[in-house]
């Protein structure tokens, strides 16, 4: 549930205190001579790095914006995400601070309205408290009524990340990793029909989307204030982006046209266009075409998400009970 910030009953700090608890979390001689005290994050630009942010009663101190690369833009700022430290407890944080955004996202035929919804995140928040597979934190609305997400920092590693780390050899990676990271993949499918099985979605499921907490060995969902509109399907958009992340794991990346052309793959003269990601139409879906060793179990997966696909998940438990009939083995 969200905690409101009163006016009334707001807790003030002296600048001296605040520097003095900066002092306390990163050492005197970081703290910062000068800096905004700031209970309205309504103008999200105008908080700056320093700029300490009070809700209700909690002092966090701003730090850099997160960065995420999407729809191919490497390195994009999410200037409305910040690291933080809270000054109480000198935890490390993430703060996201509320982003109004809407955007059209087409999987084939099909097309979703997606607009960013600091409630929906919300409410997943107190929904997955102490979940292992999703990130953690709380709501609370500023002074303005904004609804301020207070996350804890996980620090570790992107699924993908991991997966292009091992992947140089496809063939040694299909049969000695991708059985395990199948079993993980199984496990965050689980997690999304708990979310579904409650009337919510995720809503930008992406591989980059999925982190290695270090600390728990967890992996964990992370990003879920993205929600979607369509009437056919209220989980459709959740599912083909679980399928985006099945088709990467199993060919230990993106496999692309322009790849195979640059490698002047032989592959090439077997594709069509029925072979391609419904999404990302340059991504290779039916991968047992590029790699003849996957199995016909998993292939049958993966051209549920193709181009070409006749044929779709309706629900996680589909994709659940195929995945179960997966077997790999030399």
């Amino acid at each position: 549930m969200e905690t409101q910030a009163d006016k009334d009953i707001e807790p003030t700090y002296s600048f001296s205190q605040l520097q003095g608890m900066i002092g306390t979390c990163l050492g005197p001689e970081n703290v910062p001579p000068h800096f905004k005290i700031i209970t309205d994050t309504s103008e999200f630009f105008q908080v700056d790095y320093n700029d300490v942010v009070l809700l209700a009663g909690v002092p966090y101190l701003m730090r850099n914006y997160t960065r995420e690369g999407r729809f191919g833009l490497e390195d994009e700022p999410k200037y409305w995400v910040r690291k933080a430290f809270d000054l109480k407890t000198g935890e490390a944080k993430i703060i996201k601070l509320v982003f109004h955004e809407e955007i059209e996202a087409r999987v084939g035929e099909l097309v979703f309205k997606c607009v960013r919804s600091p409630g929906k995140e919300a409410a997943i928040l107190e929904m997955v408290a102490g979940h292992r597979n999703f990130m953690q934190g709380i709501a609370i609305r500023d002074t303005a009524g904004n609804i301020v997400r207070i996350l804890d920092f996980i620090q570790g590693k992107r699924l993908d990340e991991l997966i292009f780390s091992q992947a140089v050899n496809h063939e040694v990676f299909f049969y000695e990793h991708l059985p395990g990271y199948l079993a993980i993949y199984s496990e965050m499918v689980k997690a999304i029909q708990y979310l579904h099985d409650q009337g919510q979605k995720h809503g930008d499921i992406r591989r980059d989307h999925i982190l290695l907490d270090r600390k728990t060995g967890d992996y964990r969902w992370i990003d879920f204030d993205y929600d979607y509109y369509h009437a056919a399907n209220m989980f459709g958009y959740d599912l083909f982006g679980l399928g985006n992340i099945l088709v990467f794991l199993v060919g230990g990346g993106d496999i692309t046209i322009q790849q195979l052309q640059a490698q002047k793959s032989p592959h090439l003269e077997n594709l069509s266009a029925g072979d391609m990601n419904i999404i990302f139409n340059n991504r290779v879906a039916n991968i047992q075409k590029i790699y003849p060793y996957v199995p016909d179990s998993l292939n049958y997966i993966l051209l549920h998400f193709s181009t070409g696909a006749n044929l779709y998940y309706e629900n996680t438990r589909q994709l659940l009970e195929d995945l179960a009939e997966v077997q790999i083995n030399r």
